[in-house]
């Protein structure tokens, strides 16, 4: 399951295409800019290194180049929970599932398959 992990910013855009898509680059852009605080195209040349990186999937609707998130939400939550509890907290095991409980990106079954990955997730490297 050790992937590349998107950096930062990719994850905001990660995170708008989890909550809707597929969405443009425009409509994906006004999404995040209040967070990222950058121009359109950063925007654009961000999603073209997502997509080298097989973080995306670009397509063509209606004569527009939309984009979804290839990477599946939960693994990829996971992978940084994982990460933050051994690396910055040196904890030997996951975190509890008790502090995702009231994320706005996640529901109740994405809790329920994020505690089994936790569970089961080797130590990190």
């Amino acid at each position: 399951m050790k992937e590349a992990k998107p950096s930062p910013s990719e994850l905001t855009l990660l995170k708008a295409l989890w909550k809707q898509s597929p969405l443009s680059a425009r409509e994906l852009h006004e999404e995040v800019k209040s967070e990222l605080r950058w121009s359109y195209s950063s925007t654009r040349k961000t999603l073209d290194r997502m997509r080298d990186k097989s973080f995306v999937i670009q397509s063509e609707v209606h004569g527009i180049q939309v984009y979804k998130a290839a990477l599946e939400k939960v693994e990829t939550l996971a992978q940084y929970a994982t990460d933050f509890a051994s690396r910055v907290l040196e904890l030997d095991g996951p975190l509890p599932i008790a502090m995702f409980a009231n994320s706005k990106l996640m529901n109740d079954q994405d809790l329920e398959e994020l505690q089994e990955m936790l569970n089961a997730w080797p130590e990190a490297d």
